[in-house]
């Protein structure tokens, strides 16, 4: 018989949720501050919105696509309904609409913060998770989009992480196709066989559109070859500029990144409800975790295109970051030696008497180094 979880127990947190203890925390404090440090330097001014928001704002327009990851509570002030973000885009898109409206275009705005989404049935592993981003509004170029996916890669370059793949895919070509082609049913049938990758299902299911389909699904791999199998297919009229935007992107990113690894995966299109354009997944070769995503969408009428990068994921993979030396120095010193100590890389932890012996309590607080002649003196092991 299954124990029932004693919920009085005061280390019980909610499933999901998790503390992070200090050299978690600082890993994470020092590597969004290395990133949000390169997007500074590219210009994207930081922009910081709220945790919550009226259901009714933060869950309209694009933001409807996120209402079923969304955590809603009622507002005792004002009794109405609020939610708690489950992604911060669209709420930097309200931001570039309403606020900075008359700011000159184009926008560019980062962004860093904690979102709280519901999760899926036996998938709540994490509810509570930290985004690093940026936002480029106002041009619809294939440039705008290869800058975003270049600061991108800089970013994790800063962190130690090598061998990035960036997967893009232009969702909105099947989404147009269900939407047009299918219903009921049959609609249902189809976006199951294409997210199972279900070639058999595919051609059962896919009606006049079976072979286009089955074309895209085979145009899946490094970009150069799956441009070359997509150009073979026959596309209706309305989806040829989104394979020629494709085109475009990849020689605009390669011209900014000429070793960057991209692949191309046309069918690619759960998870993009409210993309307009060309969308990237970003992986670290040796990780199976995402370490971010990010697409063009619409900024209320605006074109933008934005990535958001996942700290959590992206820690795991990063360098770890060089713990500090700790010097257990005097209650009273002078404040030059202070500073010279913390510009030297040491975390300085004032003694305040709990041993008579300095040392044994620079031991006890798990110091390197103690004050000794004007100088830090590494500990005796």
């Amino acid at each position: 018989m299954m124990e029932t979880p004693d919920l009085s127990n005061p280390a019980l947190l909610p499933m999901g949720f998790v503390d992070l203890l200090p050299a978690e925390a600082e890993a994470e404090a020092r590597g969004l501050a290395a990133v949000m440090d390169v997007f500074s330097c590219h210009g994207y001014e930081r922009v910081r919105p709220p945790l919550l928001e009226f259901e009714a704002s933060l869950l309209s327009g694009s933001g409807a696509a996120l209402a079923e990851q969304s955590f809603r509570l009622l507002d005792p002030s004002s009794h109405r309904m609020m939610a708690l973000r489950p992604d911060m885009t669209t709420q930097i898109a309200r931001i570039a609409a309403v606020r900075m409206q008359d700011c000159p275009r184009p926008l560019r705005l980062s962004y860093a913060g904690d979102c709280v989404v519901i999760g899926t049935p036996g998938r709540e592993g994490q509810r509570q998770i930290s985004q690093a981003g940026i936002e480029l509004i106002g041009p619809d170029k294939a440039e705008a989009d290869a800058e975003v996916i270049a600061l991108g890669a800089e970013a994790l370059a800063k962190l130690g992480i090598a061998h990035v793949s960036f997967d893009l895919s232009m969702p909105v070509m099947v989404w147009s196709l269900i939407e047009d082609g299918f219903s009921g049913a049959e609609r249902e049938a189809i976006i199951h066989a294409l997210d199972r990758r279900d070639a058999a299902a595919v051609r059962e299911h896919g009606g006049a559109w079976a072979e286009l389909l089955l074309g895209m699904m085979d145009a899946v791999g490094p970009a150069h070859i799956a441009l070359q199998k997509l150009e073979t297919l026959t596309f209706p009229d309305k989806l040829r500029p989104f394979v020629a935007r494709l085109r475009a992107d990849v020689a605009a990113i390669l011209a900014r990144l000429p070793t960057a690894r991209l692949t191309v995966d046309p069918v690619d299109f759960r998870g993009w409800r409210y993309h307009t354009g060309v969308c990237v997944t970003v992986f670290a070769l040796h990780s199976r975790e995402e370490l971010g995503r990010g697409g063009r969408y619409l900024a209320g009428d605006e074109p933008a295109c934005g990535l958001t990068l996942h700290p959590h994921a992206f820690l795991r993979v990063a360098e770890p970051p060089p713990r500090r030396k700790r010097c257990l120095v005097p209650p009273h010193m002078a404040q030059k030696d202070l500073s010279s100590l913390h510009e030297a890389g040491y975390a300085t932890i004032a003694s305040l008497g709990e041993s008579s012996a300095m040392e044994q309590e620079a031991h006890h607080l798990r110091c390197s180094h103690i004050w000794k002649d004007e100088q830090p003196t590494p500990l005796p092991r």
